[in-house]
């Protein structure tokens, strides 16, 4: 029964391995609470604790959160129900319950993307992820994000108003709105998608449960765009977790003298996917979906409005957080002009295209072994892991730092390919 779920899942002194063993041994959480202690002496890792917590058969607490939800027009979804998510299920811990507002999409039907980033955004992080929410979802992405103040919540809006469906998966109950001003994007989210959660209605936004939620986001994702993110953000906790799950890792590309993008740059450096639009993260998953992901034509110029800004940036002189501001680049005088001297490398005309390569860019061994294969036309990014005997790590962020040269392009399906090359 679902009360039963409700019961299990609020059983403390249990970790995830330990429920799992139970469900495991006992099917579901009804034949659990009605198991006596002796049955439970065959399970490992069951200490008096434990013990004691799964004795406690009051359902007083579990009756009270179904009391709540039905008031509350709250959804409950178990781990056993046919809608719940086999993306979210097969993740080493998945929740047992969550509770939704809203209309749960078919995550298994969709290109979900999770897009994470910075509370402490800067005006060029929120603009990006304004801009890259609206473009996933005009290119049939699914947008899943934190709800937070700062990158989520501006990546979400992007989103909505390109018309694609959004969800907010929160670290508090599904009935408390955190922050207090994201209550207009809350309505939004569970008129056009869902607000979703494993914490019962009444919980607070307690710290802890953040890093705990960041699992559900990439859980139900296909891959994990971070927008910004300086070094130590939630934002690449949830990017960890994404990898670790076998998701792919998307970055957007940051200014290096900012300070809030540091983390998200880090991740280009470890082998993350560069992204500049939309289409370079929804384009990943076109062979997967095709009849639902599609370019959407011209890149949306949406900016961070003025008052949204100056919003964050209360909020970050608050928290007496410095960012580093974009600085114009000097105009040069005429004076100061110097021209580039024509290399004779541009009068090779019957040079092969793979020498010019070799020759014009100063490439590492692991660069020139992954040239080398692509010179025989496009390959998969894992054919290349494959053949190269590089390693899944050392391929990306060779892949990574090739492209960032201009050597090597990324296309749909996860392909790659030379610059130049088809």
């Amino acid at each position: 029964m679902l009360i039963h779920w409700i019961w299990f899942a609020a059983r403390s002194n249990l970790g995830d391995h330990n429920k799992a063993a139970l469900l495991s041994h006992f099917g579901d959480p009804e034949q659990i609470y009605f198991a006596a202690e002796s049955d439970f002496a065959s399970i490992a890792g069951i200490g008096s604790d434990a013990l004691q917590s799964l004795n406690d058969k009051n359902l007083s607490g579990a009756q009270k959160i179904l009391d709540d939800c039905l008031a509350l027009k709250i959804h409950i979804l178990t781990l056993q129900d046919a809608a719940y998510p086999d993306r979210l299920k097969n993740i080493p811990d998945p929740p047992l319950v969550l509770y939704y507002k809203g209309t749960l999409p078919e995550f298994d039907q969709e290109a979900v993307i999770g897009v994470v980033g910075t509370r402490r955004a800067s005006a060029y992080g929120l603009s990006v992820a304004k801009q890259m929410g609206y473009q996933i979802g005009a290119c049939g992405g699914l947008v899943v994000s934190g709800a937070a103040f700062g990158i989520d919540s501006m990546a979400m809006s992007g989103a909505l108003t390109a018309g694609g469906c959004v969800v907010g998966v929160l670290g508090c109950g599904a009935d408390v709105v955190y922050p207090p001003s994201s209550r207009g994007l809350y309505a939004d989210l569970v008129r056009y998608g869902c607000i979703l959660t494993e914490y019962p209605p009444g919980t607070p936004p307690y710290g802890y449960n953040f890093p705990r939620r960041n699992r559900i986001i990439s859980g139900l994702s296909c891959g994990v765009l971070v927008v910004e993110a300086p070094r130590g953000s939630g934002a690449l906790i949830t990017a960890r977790l994404a990898s670790d799950q076998g998701r792919d890792v998307f970055a957007v590309p940051s200014n290096i003298d900012v300070d809030s993008g540091a983390g998200s740059n880090a991740l280009l450096r470890d082998g993350a996917i560069a992204a500049s639009s939309g289409w370079d993260v929804v384009g990943e998953y076109e062979f997967l979906f095709p009849e639902k992901v599609h370019p959407a034509g011209e890149k949306a110029r949406l900016q961070a409005y003025p008052d949204e800004v100056k919003l964050v940036r209360k909020k970050r002189e608050k928290t007496a957080l410095k960012v580093a501001e974009n600085r114009a680049k000097p105009k040069e005088s005429a004076k100061e002009k110097t021209v580039i001297p024509k290399k004779d490398i541009d009068n090779l005309e019957n040079e092969p295209y793979i020498d010019l390569i070799k020759r014009e860019a100063s490439l590492t061994s692991d660069e020139e072994t992954i040239v080398d294969l692509l010179a025989e036309g496009r390959m998969l990014v894992d054919d290349v892991i494959e053949k190269s005997g590089l390693g899944a790590g050392g391929v990306l962020a060779s892949l990574t730092l090739l492209e960032v040269k201009g050597i090597v392009r990324r296309l749909p399906g996860r392909f790659v390919a030379l610059a130049g090359r088809k």
